[in-house]
C-alpha cells in the first residue's frame, strides 16, 4: 500500500533526487514535514533578529542586548512571553472563528516550505507545479486575516481586514504575472527546474551566463514591492495602520495567538524571498554557471556532495537574509502610504508593467 501512495506521490514531482526522500514511504513524510516545520520556526526568527538589529542600527539604537549573546535569543524570550500571557476574547467576537484565524493565517506557510528548495536536493518535494502550489497556498493566509477581523466584533480590526482583502487583490495580480514571465523563461514550473534553468541560461546572441534578475530586473522589482505589499510591510502596512486603526485585524488579540500572526508576517518574508531567490537569483548558486564544490560539471551539475550541499544551504539563506535587509530598509527608510495611493500604484503601476514585461520575455523567447 504504501509503495502504490508512492508511487502516486511521485507522479506529480519533478523527480529530482532529495535528501528527505528514504526508502520507506512513513519515514519519508515523517522527515519531510520536520524539514518543513523546523525551516518555518528557525529562519523566521533569525530574519526577525535581523530586523530588529538592523531598525536599531539605522534608528541610531543598539536594538536587542539583554537575551541571550547579542540579543540573539530576544525572540525567544518573546514566545515565551506571549504563552504566559493571558488569552483575552471580546464577548461579542465570533469565538471560533475568532480563534480559528490566527492558525488559517499561519499553516499556508508553513506547506509552501515544503516545496522551497534550499540547496542541490535540500528540499522535501519538487513538485512539476511547485510554482503554481507556492503562488496559490501563499493566496490563503489573507482569509485568516479577514476571518480575524470579522470575528473580532471591533471597527478597526474590521477595517484592517478588509483593507488586507483589498491589497491582496491589488497586488496579486502584477506578482503572479512576474512569477509566470520567469516560468515563461524557464520553461518549467518546477522551483528546482528553474534553478537549474538559471544555471545554463545565456544571454540571447551571446556566451553570457546571467540569472534571470539581469534580463528579468523589471519583474524582479514588481515582485519585491507586490510581495512587500501583500506581508503589509511598511510603507504598505495600512490594514495595521497604529495611527489610524489601533492595530488593525490583530487589534484584539493577545498571547500565542497575537504571536501566531506575528510569526505568519515574519514568516511570510522569509517565503517571499527565498521565491525571489529561487526565481531571479539563481537559487543556491553562488555564480552563474559555476558549479558548488563537489558538483558534477555535466549532466548531474547540481548533484552535490556534502561540502557542495552545505555552501549552497548556505548561499541561499544569505540571498534571502540580503532581501530581508532590504525589506526592513525600506521599512525605515519609507512613510506609509495611503490607501488610495496603494490601489492607484498597483492597479495602474505595476500591472502595466507586468503586462509589459510577460509580453516582451515571450516574444524574446519566440524569437530567441
Amino acid at each position: 500500500m504504501s509503495e502504490v501512495l508512492w508511487n502516486t506521490a511521485a507522479s506529480f514531482t519533478a523527480q529530482s533526487t532529495s535528501i528527505t526522500t528514504f526508502d520507506s514511504f512513513a519515514v519519508s513524510v515523517v522527515v519531510k514535514i520536520a524539514f518543513a516545520l523546523g525551516l518555518f520556526f528557525v529562519v523566521p526568527i533569525v530574519g526577525g533578529y535581523l530586523e530588529h538589529k538592523v531598525m536599531g542600527r539605522m534608528q541610531a539604537r543598539r536594538g536587542p542586548v539583554e537575551a541571550g549573546p547579542f540579543g540573539t535569543l530576544q525572540l525567544v524570550a518573546d514566545g515565551i512571553k506571549f504563552i504566559q500571557k493571558e488569552d483575552v476574547i471580546p464577548r461579542a467576537a465570533d469565538r471560533w472563528v475568532f480563534a480559528a484565524a490566527p492558525g488559517v493565517a499561519l499553516v499556508p506557510g508553513m506547506l509552501i516550505f515544503l516545496v522551497l528548495p534550499f540547496g542541490p536536493g535540500v528540499f522535501a518535494l519538487d513538485l512539476e507545479l511547485g510554482l503554481f502550489y507556492a503562488l496559490a497556498i501563499s493566496s490563503v493566509s489573507v482569509l485568516g486575516i479577514l476571518m480575524g477581523g470579522w470575528a473580532s466584533a471591533n471597527k478597526f480590526s474590521l477595517i484592517g481586514g478588509l483593507r488586507a482583502g483589498g491589497q491582496l487583490i491589488a497586488y496579486e495580480l502584477p506578482l503572479i504575472l512576474a512569477a509566470i514571465t520567469v516560468a515563461v523563461q524557464a520553461g518549467t514550473l518546477s522551483l528546482v527546474g528553474i534553478v537549474e534553468a538559471q544555471a545554463t541560461f545565456m544571454l540571447p546572441g551571446t556566451e553570457i551566463n546571467v540569472w534571470y534578475v539581469f534580463p528579468q530586473i523589471l519583474g524582479f522589482g514588481i515582485f519585491f514591492l507586490a510581495a512587500m505589499a501583500e506581508l503589509s510591510r511598511p510603507p504598505f502596512d495600512m490594514p495595521i495602520a497604529d495611527s489610524e486603526l489601533v492595530f488593525g485585524y490583530m487589534t484584539e488579540y493577545t498571547g500565542i495567538k497575537f504571536a501566531m500572526f506575528l510569526l505568519t508576517e515574519y514568516g511570510g518574508m522569509i517565503l517571499m524571498s527565498a521565491l525571489m531567490v529561487v526565481l531571479y537569483l539563481g537559487g543556491w548558486q553562488l555564480l552563474p554557471g559555476v558549479p558548488l564544490p563537489g558538483c558534477e560539471g555535466t549532466g548531474g551539475l547540481f548533484d552535490c556532495g556534502v561540502t557542495g550541499t552545505l555552501l549552497g544551504v548556505g548561499i541561499t539563506l544569505g540571498k534571502i537574509m540580503a532581501l530581508v535587509f532590504l525589506m526592513v530598509w525600506a521599512r525605515v527608510a519609507y512613510p506609509r502610504l495611503r490607501e488610495d495611493q496603494l490601489q492607484r500604484f498597483a492597479w495602474l503601476v505595476l500591472v502595466p508593467l507586468a503586462l509589459l514585461n510577460l509580453a516582451l520575455v515571450g516574444v524574446a523567447k519566440v524569437v530567441f
